[in-house]
C-alpha cells in the first residue's frame, strides 16, 4: 500500500471523526459517555462472562471462553498493537467535540481500540456457543466501539481494527478450547477402556 493510499485513508478517517464530532446529539451524549466509561478495564465484558460461568453446561463453557478471549484481546491491543503502531490520540479540542460527551482522554496510543477489541472478543466467543446471545452482545460491542468515537478518544479506524482484533482473538480462543475439550474427551475414553476386562 503506497503512501498516497495511506494518506487518503487517513484523511477519510479524520473526516469521519470530525463528522461525528460536529453532529449535535444531546439525547445520546450522556448514555454513550456512560457506556464508554462502563467499558473501562473490560468491566462490562468480564461481568457478563463471570455471570455465565455461574450457570451450568454450555453457558459456563461460553463464559470461560468469553473471559479468555477478552483477556487475550485486551493484551493484544494494549501490549502489542498500541506499542507497534503508536498512533496519537485525536485532537478532541480542534475537532470541537462537545464537552458533555467527553470521557477522560487515555494516555495510551490510539490504535487499535482496546475497548472495542474486548467487546467483540466477548460477543464472538460467547455468541458462538450461545447463539441467542450473539445479536445482543454484537449490538453491545458495536455500541461500545461507536461510543469511543463519539466521546472523542478514538478515530473510526481504531475501532474497526479493534473489532477485527477482538474477533480474531475469540476465534483463536475457541479453537484452543475445542482442542482442550477434544483432548480431555479422548483421555476420558482411554481411561475407561483401560478399566475394561
Amino acid at each position: 500500500m503506497n503512501d498516497t493510499v495511506l494518506h487518503d485513508l487517513a484523511a477519510l478517517d479524520g473526516a469521519l471523526y470530525a463528522a461525528v464530532a460536529s453532529t449535535d446529539t444531546p439525547t445520546l451524549d450522556a448514555g454513550l459517555r456512560r457506556l464508554s466509561e462502563a467499558a473501562d478495564h473490560s468491566k462490562i465484558n468480564l461481568s457478563i462472562a463471570a455471570a455465565l460461568t455461574l450457570l451450568p453446561g454450555r453457558s459456563r463453557r461460553a463464559g470461560l471462553a468469553g473471559a479468555a478471549a477478552v483477556a487475550l484481546a485486551s493484551a493484544s491491543a494494549n501490549l502489542l498493537g498500541k506499542q507497534l503502531v503508536r498512533r496519537p490520540r485525536p485532537d478532541r479540542e480542534a475537532a470541537r467535540v462537545v464537552t458533555g460527551r467527553q470521557v477522560p482522554m487515555p494516555t495510551s496510543a490510539s490504535f487499535p481500540s482496546g475497548h472495542t477489541a474486548a467487546a467483540f472478543a466477548l460477543a464472538t466467543a460467547v455468541g458462538s456457543s450461545l447463539p441467542a446471545a450473539a445479536a445482543p452482545l454484537g449490538l453491545l460491542a458495536c455500541a461500545v466501539g461507536y461510543s469511543r468515537v463519539h466521546t472523542g478518544v478514538h478515530y473510526p479506524a481504531d475501532v474497526v481494527a479493534g473489532a477485527l482484533l477482538g474477533t480474531a482473538c475469540a476465534t483463536l480462543t475457541l479453537a484452543l478450547q475445542n482442542r482442550v475439550v477434544a483432548a480431555h474427551g479422548r483421555g476420558h475414553r482411554m481411561g475407561h477402556s483401560s478399566l475394561g476386562p
